[in-house]
């Protein structure tokens, strides 16, 4: 499989959305397409892409909330965890999603193969993608810091649980969070406050 990335920061609260893609056949799956799809539609159309499925890491209208004018367009079905329908609706503007999300789901889409982590805190609901040696880790895990736990459905204690089992993971990841700069799993290990916290809590 020739496995590509293109990123893109967009939507009203700078959300980073990816699209992974076979560069021979053309499939692919869209993470995280913000409350505004615009360029990612266009950036699919440039790139002759036909998209499979669009994932969500969780259900706040920034990461979401235009997932579906992209399913409409593209025919692709929208997944999320079912954890997250409990969100009061100004948080996910109505998102709605037909595929739940399970932990420890494969999730395989004309050879694109992801792993799906349960990783509540930020919301009940919040997952991570593991594809190869990439970690699509949405609000839970950021550079130096981690989602905010403030609002309805987040907890410390769900968040200091997810942190301390992705810094569990065997090996290193490269990085790609739902804001912010991208960065790698080896280098949260050794200087995130928020995972130094939550190992110092267990």
């Amino acid at each position: 499989m020739n496995l590509k990335l293109t990123a893109l920061t967009v939507g009203s609260l700078d959300t980073n959305c990816y699209i992974l893609y076979d560069g021979d056949t053309r499939a692919a799956v869209v993470i995280d397409p913000s409350d505004d799809a615009t360029l990612v539609l266009a950036r699919i159309e440039a790139l002759g892409l036909h998209v499979r499925a669009v994932l969500l890491t969780h259900a706040h209208f920034d990461h979401g909330g235009d997932a579906p004018r992209l399913s409409d367009r593209t025919g692709a079905p929208i997944y999320a965890h079912g954890a997250d329908r409990t969100l009061p609706s100004w948080l996910t503007h109505g998102l709605e999603w037909t595929e739940d999300l399970e932990e420890g789901q494969l999730l395989d889409f004309d050879g694109l193969t992801l792993r799906v982590l349960h990783t509540p805190g930020h919301t009940p609901g919040c997952v991570c993608f593991l594809c190869g040696d990439r970690l699509f880790a949405g609000d839970t895990l950021f550079a130096a810091s981690c989602g905010r736990i403030d609002l309805p459905g987040g907890s410390w204690d769900a968040m200091r649980a997810s942190l301390r089992r992705l810094a569990a993971l065997e090996g290193d990841y490269r990085v790609y969070p739902g804001h912010g700069a991208q960065t790698t799993l080896f280098a949260e290990r050794r200087e995130n406050p928020c995972i130094q916290m939550a190992l110092r809590q267990s």
